[in-house]
């Protein structure tokens, strides 16, 4: 996520939406967000309606912390949302989710973004049969993706598959589980999200 090294059950309480950096203990009675809904901070549970500005700013924050990025990186992608065809804030969901560590962890191959990420940095995602260690690398359509290592790590993989057997692979993703393969067979689209994100505001905010 970036370069935050803090607290993550703090992010998700100042957006006030499980943001799952935990994997497993964000659907347990453990979670933070649970226990204590409300900001962090001494004036958490007393905070004042804040400005449009403010909620703009909040759901752009909000985003950035889902796919773990930095503002640069994120306001990158808004720009080439922008000069894209489409709506510009579809697109920028799209280029969001084809992230290569956003697209580990859509696969289960990881239980979060983290994870994900980590997998990818540490070299053992490899695309159409090529090494891939730059997490912002960009999947499309026909791509391949394989997980390789030992047979620890695989088995590591595995075990964390079926920990998140409640969840589903999107639908613009084929996996193969047991050869921990996958095909890219399609773009995700803004129902893929699946996060309460309102893109209009961040496209309001960057247009000011």
């Amino acid at each position: 996520m970036g370069k935050y090294t803090g607290p993550v059950c703090r992010l998700c309480r100042r957006e006030g939406i499980k943001l799952f950096f935990k994997g497993p203990k964000c659907v347990s009675d453990k979670c933070p967000v649970a226990k204590r809904p409300f900001p962090p901070g001494q004036h958490g549970k007393s905070r004042l309606k804040i400005s449009d500005y403010g909620v703009q700013l909040r759901e752009k924050q909000k985003a950035k912390r889902i796919y773990g990025l930095l503002e640069r990186q994120f306001k990158f992608y808004f720009h080439k949302a922008e000069r894209s065809r489409g709506v510009t804030g579809e697109k920028l969901l799209e280029f969001l989710e084809r992230r290569i560590d956003n697209t580990v962890f859509r696969l289960l191959f990881a239980l979060t973004r983290r994870e994900g990420r980590q997998l990818v940095s540490n070299g053992h995602v490899y695309v159409n049969n090529k090494k891939v260690n730059r997490p912002s690398y960009l999947v499309k359509t026909g791509d391949t993706i394989e997980i390789r290592g030992s047979d620890k790590q695989k088995g590591r993989i595995k075990e964390m598959i079926k920990l998140s057997k409640d969840k589903t692979v999107p639908t613009w993703l084929k996996a193969d589980h047991e050869n921990l393969k996958a095909e890219i067979v399609g773009i995700p689209t803004r129902a893929d999200v699946g996060f309460p994100i309102k893109e209009q505001l961040i496209i309001e905010l960057y247009s000011k």
